[in-house]
């Protein structure tokens, strides 16, 4: 494929760009939105009992995904914003559970990165009530403190 030319047309990519914006959203995003204290906000884990234990997002709801048709209505009030992760990149779980969720007439968004990006941007990870954080990944997250990527 030759990248020097434009084989798509700008209208069609502002389309699908602007799509992509609206279903999903990144971990420095959620982080911020949280911090805020954004009211009408769940974010949901949607990995197993065993992968919740291993740490997973303060605050997070933890519904996986197979059981998100018949709970999340008992669990979620109607109106939230639902934002769902997994495992990372390489995992659909995310979208799977955000697909569960839209079904059920939820606005929801997919986390990018998932846990994996979540934990590599330095922000905090809870396991048995207690909250760790580890130092960002300097690939994925500029260093220092307020640092912001700027994007």
């Amino acid at each position: 494929m030759d990248l020097t030319t434009a084989t798509l047309d700008p209208a069609l990519a502002v389309v699908e760009l602007e799509r992509r914006l609206a279903l999903g959203t990144d971990p420095s995003d959620v982080h911020a939105a949280l911090e805020a204290g954004a009211a009408g906000l769940v974010v949901v884990d949607s990995r197993s009992e065993q992968a919740w234990a291993q740490g997973h997002v303060p605050g997070a709801l933890h519904l996986p995904t197979a059981l998100i048709a018949s709970r999340a209505t008992d669990l979620v009030p109607t109106g939230t914003v639902v934002v769902t992760y997994c495992w990372g990149p390489g995992c659909n779980g995310a979208t799977r559970a955000a697909l569960a969720f839209a079904r059920l007439g939820f606005a929801v968004r997919e986390m990018w990165g998932g846990i994996e990006y979540w934990t590599r941007e330095g922000f905090g990870v809870e396991v048995d009530g207690v909250v760790t954080a580890g130092a960002p990944d300097p690939l994925t997250a500029p260093l220092g403190r307020g640092a912001a990527c700027g994007c």
